[in-house]
């Protein structure tokens, strides 16, 4: 007397299921129950219930021969092996020893065995970690909380001077748990910029628009401006306009080959003007014939 398994009903399949989705949905039941893993109850049982199934129906011929016996078993509740063997299958052993075959290797990764011997590797994992600009010029470290498999775990990520946004770090073995004595996963980083209340970023380009007054434009002269790098001097040319772009060469991001660091003029009026100054804006416009409309026909 042996007890029939609806195994489809234990992977939650149907008999139309394809070899790809028993595949597939194993593995998914596998790392749910492993019990190295798993919070489930009982879940080494169904541990143990997901993995005899799936050393049946992973097989072809051993499904075809499951398939045929839950045919022969319709008629009847219990089965008795029929004195010829496995009917239709074309085994000539008896269906005692077929299941015998399938479920008796205990120890030697059957599907009766301990239920630890399924390995898997780990599978890599992603996440994105955001930084300020100036750790791209500096380097930094940052804290990442992890959690997998119910499982979770904080790691110190070292991000590397030179950095670059949308580029991706790749920390070996620190993705998702091997089962079994599977080897982890790797863990990929995408980069992300926080933003930046001053500063634009372009691969490894930094942009930034720098107010200056009227008399800064018309002279020229050096100025201070800030960089994530510290403040530097700039030289601005006499006769500046708004929208002039000036470059600092290498000032960048850092890396083998640095990016630039752009600077776009922008002149700002003050709020109010003294009597004496407007008297000079006054005297400068008696004194200048230069007509900025002059291109458009007024």
């Amino acid at each position: 007397m042996m007890e029939y398994k609806d195994y489809y009903k234990v992977l939650g399949l149907t008999k139309e299921a394809t070899q790809d989705d028993i595949k597939r949905v194993y593995r998914k039941l596998a790392r749910k129950y492993h019990p190295d893993i798993s919070k489930e109850d009982n879940a080494e049982e169904h541990f143990k219930e997901v993995g005899e199934a799936y050393e049946v129906l992973k097989d072809p011929e051993k499904r075809a021969a499951y398939d045929q016996l839950g045919e022969d078993l319709k008629a009847q509740r219990d089965f008795r092996p029929p004195p010829n063997g496995a009917a239709g299958t074309g085994q000539s052993a008896d269906f005692d020893d077929f299941f015998a075959n399938l479920f008796g290797q205990r120890g030697r990764g059957g599907a009766g065995g301990a239920g630890r011997v399924y390995q898997e590797n780990g599978e890599d994992s992603h996440a994105k970690v955001s930084i300020d600009l100036e750790d791209a010029y500096r380097g930094a470290t940052r804290s990442l909380n992890l959690r997998s498999f119910q499982q979770e775990r904080t790691l110190n990520i070292k991000i590397p001077k030179g950095v670059k946004q949308g580029q991706h770090i790749r920390l070996q073995g620190q993705g998702n748990p091997g089962i079994g004595g599977g080897s982890a996963g790797d863990l990929y980083l995408e980069i992300a910029f926080n933003p930046h209340p001053l500063y634009r970023v372009e691969e490894l380009d930094v942009y930034l628009e720098l107010p200056i007054a009227p008399w800064e434009a018309a002279l020229g002269g050096s100025v201070k401006i800030p960089t994530p790098d510290g403040p530097v001097d700039m030289k601005i040319p006499a006769g500046s306009s708004s929208g002039r772009k000036l470059r600092l060469k290498g000032r960048g991001i850092p890396a083998q080959t640095p990016g630039d660091f752009y600077v776009t003029l922008k002149v700002v009026m003050p709020d109010t003007f003294s009597d004496k100054a407007k008297a000079l804006y006054a005297e400068l416009a008696l004194e200048q014939t230069f007509n900025p409309r002059a291109g458009m026909g007024v």
